[in-house]
This record gives structure tokens, sequence and C-alpha cells, in this order.
């Protein structure tokens, strides 16, 4: 037996329940991992929460991340002792996932825990962190360089905001933090920030083109933001979209990439071929600072995810939240 969050049925509100489940419950895989930490992402908080039909079959365990011990192994890259972390692949969706201390899943879809972090760093890092870097990892291989001007992110308190700050500046990049809470001001600039612009100065219908700002964009907002933000960005620059905490729509025209040639990558972090994934936990190893987890990181026991989910789509949640799925 081993304790887990489980979504039993698709009502509205869903039946949540933090219990105790049988290792024979566990779905099908070759790899059967103890997990030590995972997290709480926003799509972990619409699952719980019923906001949104993340969930594809019932009963789940939610939790898009985890990182943990190898246990038992039939995959031929994993062997038990060995020290892995998964994102995406569907899991917390429509397989099992890590919000609990065991999990069976396809050798495929994990990769070994970069030494540089912790278990425990590796999820501050998250399906969120690792997002990040899958954007900063567009923009430079764009072209784009620190002496090309300013990168704006949007949903700056967020993990993937908070993240991205680190990395850019890590990079070398010149940072601007779009953000709704004034009051987050210092802990942006603390990440490397270099200006702090009012989110809503982009959540409005705006011109088609606007005047010309960022070299380049890493938005998680979608919507209005994401057009806006587009609208400004420099000849040639480049915009990561990762997110749609705005919207899912995309109400703008094709006016930036027509007439300023400005490219628009879609990040998918969920199904993102290894190599990729790869790289992006390596820069995620390279440049970010240990230390910054700590102030982009809370942490919560396994017992309390169910309220810290409320909290996600409520919008007080700042930066990560990592669960401790052994309290």
């Amino acid at each position: 037996m081993f304790s887990a969050i489980l979504i039993e049925k698709s009502g509205t509100p869903p039946e949540v329940s933090a219990t105790t489940v049988s290792e024979d419950a566990l779905p099908e895989g070759d790899v059967t991992v103890d997990i030590a930490y995972s997290t709480l992402n926003y799509k972990d908080a619409l699952a719980i929460t019923g906001k949104s039909p993340v969930v594809r079959s019932f009963p789940m365990v939610p939790g898009i991340d985890f990182a943990g011990v190898v246990a038992a192994s039939d995959h031929p890259d994993w062997a038990p002792g060995d020290e892995v972390i998964l994102n995406g692949w569907g899991v917390g969706e429509s397989h099992w996932g890590g919000l609990a201390q065991r999990a069976r899943v396809r050798g495929d879809w994990l990769i070994a825990r970069p030494e540089a972090f912790t278990a425990r760093q590796a999820m501050a890092i998250g399906t969120a962190g690792y997002t990040a870097s899958l954007c900063v990892e567009a923009l430079a291989g764009h072209g784009l360089t620190p002496d090309d001007g300013e990168i704006l992110v949007t949903g700056a308190t967020g993990g993937v905001g908070s993240v991205a700050i680190a990395l850019l500046t890590a990079a070398g990049y010149t940072v601007a933090a779009a953000t709704g809470k004034p009051a987050e001001a210092g802990y942006l600039k603390d990440l490397g920030a270099n200006t702090v612009i009012d989110r809503a100065d982009l959540a409005e219908r705006g011109k088609p083109l606007q005047k010309e700002r960022w070299a380049g964009v890493v938005d998680a907002a979608g919507s209005h933001t994401l057009v806006n933000a587009s609208a400004q960005v420099r000849y040639g620059g480049a915009v990561a979209a990762c997110g749609l905490a705005q919207g899912m729509d995309l109400p703008g025209t094709v006016a930036p990439f027509i007439l300023r040639g400005v490219t628009l990558y879609g990040i998918d972090s969920v199904m993102a071929p290894i190599p990729r994934r790869i790289r992006a936990w390596e820069r995620l190893a390279r440049d970010l600072d240990p230390a910054t987890l700590d102030s982009i990181a809370t942490e919560v026991p396994l017992s309390e995810a169910i309220a810290a989910a409320s909290r996600f789509i409520d919008g007080t949640v700042r930066g990560r939240l990592v669960v401790d799925v052994n309290r």
C-alpha cells in the first residue's frame, strides 16, 4: 500500500481524496519508481478541482511530474537505484501520475536526474521550469543574443515565468517581467528582471502592429497578451508560446509575422522528444543557480496538495509548489 491523491469520479467538483492505494492497482509499465517529490502545476490544479476536463480516465492519480528512485525495471536503460525524473507524457491525465509515493511508467518516458540537482530541486524546477528552458532554447536557437534587446516574460510570477527570468538573466539577456502582482516586483528583480510592467498593458485588444520593443518573448498567457506581445516584437524577433493562462484564443492578425518577420514558436513540453528534453535539462543544470530555487519554491506535504490546488486556481500561488509525497 502507498499514499496517493486519487480522483475517482468526473463530477463537479470531482471526488478527490488523499488515500492509500494497493500496488496491485498501478497501471502497466516497465519501470516502477519510488517517488521522493512531485509538484503541483496549473494542469494538476485543473484536474484536482475539476475546473477543466484534464483527466481522461478514472480513477486517476494526478501529478504531471515526479522525481524518485527506480525500484524495479524491465527496461534496458534503467536499473534499481537509478535516480530519475519524469515530465509530461500524459501522466496525471491518461496514466497515473506523481502525486503518490509510487508510480509505474514506461521507461522511455524517464530521463536521468541531473547531478546538479537534488530530487527536491528537480521538482522545484518541474515541468514549469523545464518548459521555461524549452522556451529559452527556442529563442537562443532562433539566433537571438543579449545584444538584440530586451526579452519579455509574461506570467512572470508563475513557475514558467520565474525560471525563464532566471535562465535568461544567467545567459546575459535583459528581461522585462509582466505581472498583475505589483507587490512581487522585488521578487522578480531578485530573479534578474530589469523592468517590471503591468500585465494590464497587454491584456486588452490592441493594434495589429505596435511600437517595436522586444527582441523576443516567453509567453505563458495566450489570448490578447500573446497577440499584443507579438505586435511589439522587433523585426526578425521571436515569440515562444507555452501557456494559456489568459485564454486559448488568439484574437489577432498575421501582421507581425508577415510584415516584421516575427516567428512564433509553439512550445510543447508534454510530448517533446527525449533529446530535446535532455538539452533543456542541461541548460537548467548549467545556468540555474540551485540557490535560486529556494526563492521560487514552496513545499507542501501530500496531505495538503488538494487544498493547495484550490489556491493555484485562485491565483494566489507564487513560483513553484513542491510536494513531499512522503509526508
